[in-house]
């Protein structure tokens, strides 16, 4: 037995090896998304891509195909219930099944004190984090039920919902809600053999915070609480989605897994 052979026995036997397997990533064009899309299709997944920008999607795939992994990217705004049913039966279409769900598609809040926001501000964010998430999940366990083999939800929260986000409360108020969310599915669709569980970012580099990257005065003070002193990437997440995807995780349900370096026991 080769190398190469002997690796894929391994992961297979430890609920690793992912292949057959369909993944849906929503706003897995970009950042951490992008980064779990990687991690899924080097374990054999085959993933769809949800995003709104067609060529950030085109850019995605190109690079998944590139790393030998089967991809198509839908152009999706998960917000809206007739692009997320419409991307669900593309994706059925395109892969013929669906195994899980990777509700990550997210938007920054408005940064202020919350009496210097506006309804519209809230309205913005948590159309999309929270209601875009519902809408993925129901279109998910509609297709997994019609299936009746089980599979798996992973939902993107943040720190931010389970800390003191300063200044951006309305962002915290969404991703505690999906938390909420998480533990509602995990305990009502187990019978049915779907589970669901949560990842919590901490601070990552990605798109979304380089302006955050960009202030020295920030990264002193907050990335110093990091014990690894230094910004998290969207590679850190690749095993976290290869691992709640796949068979070995089949007895974990209703979780949140916390992928921050340490910073919140620091």
């Amino acid at each position: 037995m080769t190398d190469a052979q002997q690796n894929a026995a391994g992961a297979a036997g430890v609920g690793l090896d992912l292949t057959g397997k369909v993944v849906v990533v929503t706003g897995g064009n970009r950042g951490i998304g992008l980064g779990m899309a990687r991690g899924l299709v080097q374990a054999g997944a085959s993933v769809a891509v949800w995003g709104r920008n067609e060529e950030v999607n085109a850019a995605a795939v190109a690079q998944l195909r590139g790393l030998g992994g089967d991809a198509e990217a839908f152009a999706c705004d998960v917000a809206d219930e007739a692009d997320v049913t419409r991307s669900m039966a593309s994706t059925l279409e395109r892969f013929g099944r669906l195994d899980t769900l990777i509700a990550n598609a997210g938007v920054s809040g408005a940064y202020g004190r919350l009496h210097e926001l506006s309804i519209d501000d809230w309205r913005r964010v948590s159309s999309v984090n929270i209601e875009g998430v519902i809408l993925s999940c129901q279109a998910a366990v509609r297709t997994l039920m019609e299936q009746g083999e089980g599979g798996s939800l992973v939902l993107v929260s943040s720190l931010a919902g389970i800390e003191a986000p300063t200044r951006n409360t309305l962002y915290g108020a969404t991703k505690a809600g999906v938390l909420s969310v998480m533990r509602g599915l995990a305990t009502e669709y187990a019978r049915e053999g779907i589970r669901t569980n949560a990842i919590l970012p901490g601070w990552i580099e990605t798109e979304m915070t380089q302006g955050s990257v960009a202030n020295q005065k920030f990264t002193d003070k907050v990335i110093s609480r990091v014990p690894f002193r230094t910004w998290g990437t969207p590679e850190d997440f690749a095993a976290a989605a290869v691992f709640l995807t796949g068979s070995g995780s089949s007895f974990v349900n209703g979780q949140q897994l916390v992928v921050d370096g340490g910073y919140t026991v620091f």
